[in-house]
């Protein structure tokens, strides 16, 4: 079958996107999946992501890793979902869409797209490192040479060890610049690799350094490989609420490919 794509990318995170209001495209086909996020012999990104009719709200928003799999909340992938709907004419400026982990609200701000995230009820601090759930897990580390880790071989290891074992876990290594700026790299599941930026871990790295103490302010910038994204929130008792994940999100090329 040939499929009409558009090809978004987030500060570097790059996803398919699909028009499946129709339901035309087959969401059991694994295979074909991870041929259209295979970068050599597909369109090549880090997930597909199908935009979907819902009875109640704007629009649905269906992710799947790069290695065929149905997979846990993106935050950069919703935003570039709400950039995509703007496309299609489906919304304007304001949005309200469904994902895998609930609502979410989308607001388009000239080049920008800021995407509310879950609240976030529990943070777990251990010596070495925090660990929280921003709609995917997420294993968050400081580190003094974030520069010369080799990401995949060291995340890899943490995602697959104790304590997440076959469950797995999204690994982000942080380094301090300032009380408002954070630098990240992540190891993301599904992709089993480095990826250019990832939007919860972004969100998980700003509310795991703002739980630990490192930083006071509730407006975070973090430079990823591949850009700058920022995340605000509010602390209420215990929990994280009202979050927004704030960025860019463009359209690279649009293209038909049979598959």
């Amino acid at each position: 079958m040939i499929y009409t794509f558009y090809k978004y990318q987030g500060t570097g995170n790059d996803f398919v996107m699909i028009d499946n209001r129709h339901l035309m495209f087959d969401k059991n086909n694994t295979k074909a999946i991870k041929k259209l996020c295979d970068r050599r012999f597909g369109i090549g990104a880090d997930g597909l992501i199908l935009l979907e009719n819902h009875d109640t709200l704007d629009f649905k928003m269906v992710y799947y890793n790069s290695d065929g799999n149905e997979s846990s909340m993106c935050g950069n992938g919703g935003r570039c979902i709400v950039a995509f709907a703007n496309l299609l004419g489906i919304i304007k400026k304001v949005t309200q869409f469904m994902a895998i982990d609930g609502k979410h609200d989308g607001v388009m701000e000239a080049d920008l797209v800021k995407l509310q995230m879950q609240d976030v009820p529990q943070i777990n601090i251990f010596d070495t490192h925090v660990f929280l759930n921003t709609g995917s897990p997420h294993h968050v580390q400081l580190t003094t040479d974030l520069k010369n880790i080799d990401i995949k071989k060291t995340g890899s290891k943490i995602r697959y060890g104790e304590p997440y074992n076959e469950l797995g876990t999204n690994v982000n290594f942080v380094v301090k610049n300032s009380e408002t700026n954070f630098s990240v790299r992540t190891y993301e599941r599904g992709v089993e690799d480095e990826t250019l930026s990832c939007g919860t871990g972004v969100t998980a790295v700003a509310l795991a350094m703002h739980a630990i103490g490192e930083t006071k302010k509730n407006l975070i910038s973090l430079e990823t490989e591949g850009g700058e994204l920022q995340v605000s929130f509010e602390k209420n008792d215990f929990k994280y609420q009202n979050i927004w994940l704030i960025g860019p999100a463009t359209q690279v090329f649009k293209g038909e490919i049979e598959c």
